[in-house]
């Protein structure tokens, strides 16, 4: 069951800094390849048709590594430039509306129509599969979404969102908690199949493809949707960074900090 892949790529990375002073951050290596090629090679592998990168801070850097098809796996790349069309990035809703009709043209044949996988280009997980059953799981569905969550890291220690107990096979239900609610949060791990519908009227006002270029997060719109009982979640229990510093990019490449920068 084929779909397309939008890899999330347009962010400054400022703690990331000096690192991404003069690379993107998901151009960074991790033992001897960069944070998005590992990622292409895995959908590649995985089957994925297509993949669509937003750019905006030095995204010429990263079309130019990769050009119009990552080579390795003949898997076409399209481009959508949000610094070049706008001066800046959208935030994660805003660019995902703005190349959604790239990323699911109607057009586009062998394909589950409007089902997409969405995924940071700069975190590190090795073991993550991007696997067909799931996507066949989520198209059976009525969700709009379905997210991994993973155990909370040092720096997100309250976590992000809740999974319903009892679930078969450990996908249940992602729930949008209280500030005071005692059951565990976890941390959303950037990773997930949606629905161009969540995108779309009556959960996203966005016009279709963005051409005003309004910046908007997702987590209002994953909010709002959980609200409604329209987002599965499983937990992730593989290997699963969040590349967001120097010191854990060091750490990926057992270095001292100091030699990462």
């Amino acid at each position: 069951m084929k779909v397309p892949a939008m890899l999330l790529a347009a962010g400054r990375g400022e703690r990331m800094r000096p690192l991404t002073d003069a690379t993107p951050k998901p151009l960074l290596q991790v033992q001897g390849q960069s944070l998005m090629e590992r990622l292409l090679r895995a959908l590649a592998r995985a089957g994925a048709s297509r993949a669509v990168i937003n750019t905006s801070w030095l995204g010429e850097q990263i079309e130019t590594t990769f050009g119009p098809v990552f080579v390795p796996a003949s898997l076409p790349i399209g481009y959508s430039h949000e610094g070049r069309d706008f001066g800046g990035a959208l935030e994660t809703a805003g660019g995902i509306v703005r190349a959604l009709p790239m990323l699911c043209p109607p057009e586009a044949a062998n394909e589950i129509d409007g089902i997409f996988w969405l995924l940071a280009g700069d975190v590190f997980v090795p073991d993550f599969v991007f696997s067909e059953e799931a996507v066949a799981r989520f198209a059976a569905s009525d969700k709009l979404a379905h997210i991994w969550l993973v155990a909370n890291p040092a720096h997100n220690p309250q976590g992000d969102f809740g999974l319903s107990s009892g679930s078969a096979g450990g996908i249940g239900l992602a729930l949008n908690l209280p500030a005071d609610a005692v059951q565990p949060r976890y941390t959303y791990s950037t990773i997930g199949l949606y629905r161009k519908a969540l995108f779309e009227t009556p959960w996203c006002d966005i016009p279709a493809g963005n051409p005003q270029g309004i910046k908007a997060p997702l987590a209002p719109l994953l909010r709002k949707a959980m609200d409604n009982g329209r987002v599965s979640a499983e937990l992730y229990a593989g290997a699963w960074t969040d590349v967001g510093t120097p010191a854990r990019l060091a750490q990926l490449n057992h270095l001292n900090p100091m030699e990462s920068a």
